[in-house]
Formats: C-alpha cells, sequence, structure tokens
C-alpha cells in the first residue's frame, strides 16, 4: 500500500515505514503529524482524489529537525569587478511514515 501527499509545494509517494525528508514542519522530535492532503492512494486498486482523497490521512513522526548541505551562490559581473558570495542551508524536517488511513 502506497499514497501520493502533498506538504511544502510538493508531493511525495510514501508507504508505511518509510523515511523521507520534507520541507520545514512545526514541532520536535517524536512529534505525531498529519498529512491530510493526500493526493491518490494504492491499496488493491489506485484512487485518485479530485484534487485529494477524501477522508485519507497519512500519519507519521517526526524523527529529527535538521539543514541540508551548504549551496553556493555566487554572482558575478565581467569587467566591473563585481562579485558576491553567498550560502544557503536549506532546512528540512525527518518523519517517518507510520500509518496510511483510507
Amino acid at each position: 500500500m502506497y499514497a501520493i501527499i502533498a506538504t511544502g509545494g510538493k508531493q511525495y509517494k510514501v508507504a508505511e515505514g518509510d523515511v523521507i525528508r520534507v520541507e520545514k514542519l512545526p514541532g520536535a522530535a517524536a512529534d505525531e503529524v498529519v498529512f491530510d492532503q493526500v493526493l491518490a492512494v494504492c491499496n488493491d486498486s489506485l484512487v485518485v482524489g479530485n484534487p485529494v482523497v477524501s477522508g485519507a490521512t497519512v500519519s507519521a513522526e517526526i524523527t529529527a529537525q535538521g539543514k541540508g548541505k551548504k549551496v553556493v551562490v555566487y554572482k558575478y559581473k565581467r569587467k566591473s569587478g563585481y562579485h558576491k558570495k553567498n550560502g544557503h542551508r536549506q532546512a528540512y524536517t525527518e518523519v517517518k511514515i507510520n500509518k496510511i488511513n483510507a
């Protein structure tokens, strides 16, 4: 059984027991999170929502909060001596999928 959920502007295909990294969610480690934007559920047959499957939820547990690897942003304009170096680390939340309720 798997489900397709939407969170943080992205879509994820999840099954029970999966550990995924999503955009930062409020909460601490061991907190419960419920995803209610379930776009599709597949048990034996595929059920696609319009736009979401009514009554379907995915419950998960936050395992960690963190930051990703640094991405270097370098701006440069030739012949003018302009250059600017900047870095960015995107915050994420790691969750473990416990149950798909459909």
